[in-house]
């Protein structure tokens, strides 16, 4: 599984990407891609019972790429992550399959209790740069986040979301 997803991540860097180059240097060069397939190996581990040493890749692929990437955190298949830096993903979020977030993104909690506190977003989203998507909120389906929104509060299935706080933009 963890293969067909780092295939799968590659081929939406290609896709969304008008950049890449050829698909060894996007798996061997791109940060978010490095960064996904070091969260796949993090979060097996940390759902095996290794956490400690899940939080180490998870620490040791933060001080490489920039991501920070909880190794609880569900992310999906054919995700891309586009450029990064500074990119944030908490512990209880999903991120649902062919997505993609761009640098300065949090996915973030609205509370420091133990409880499911991060957002869900649905497949497809598109999460701009700097957007901020705070609490256990539900993003549907291909719906799409501007830069440097903040979106608190859940969304239906093809919206498009933007301004602080976040509003529904037809």
């Amino acid at each position: 599984m963890p293969f067909k997803c780092t295939r799968g991540d590659v081929a939406a860097a290609q896709k969304f990407d008008p950049a890449a180059p050829c698909k060894l240097m996007i798996f061997l060069t791109y940060p978010g891609v490095i960064a996904l397939r070091r969260h796949r190996r993090a979060h097996k581990l940390y759902n095996k019972g290794f956490k400690n040493y899940a939080r180490f890749i998870s620490y040791r692929t933060r001080k490489i790429t920039g991501i920070d990437i909880h190794p609880a955190a569900q992310i999906g298949r054919c995700v891309f992550i586009d450029h990064g830096m500074g990119l944030v993903i908490g512990e209880t979020a999903v991120v649902g399959d062919h997505c993609v977030l761009y640098h300065g993104v949090t996915l973030g909690a609205n509370t420091f209790e133990k409880v499911d506190r991060h957002p869900k977003l649905g497949k497809g989203v598109i999460v701009y740069a700097g957007a901020k998507v705070i609490g256990p909120i539900h993003i549907g389906d291909n719906s799409v986040i501007g830069a440097n929104s903040v979106v608190l509060k859940d969304a239906p299935a093809h919206s498009r979301l933007k301004g602080i706080p976040a509003h529904h933009n037809s």
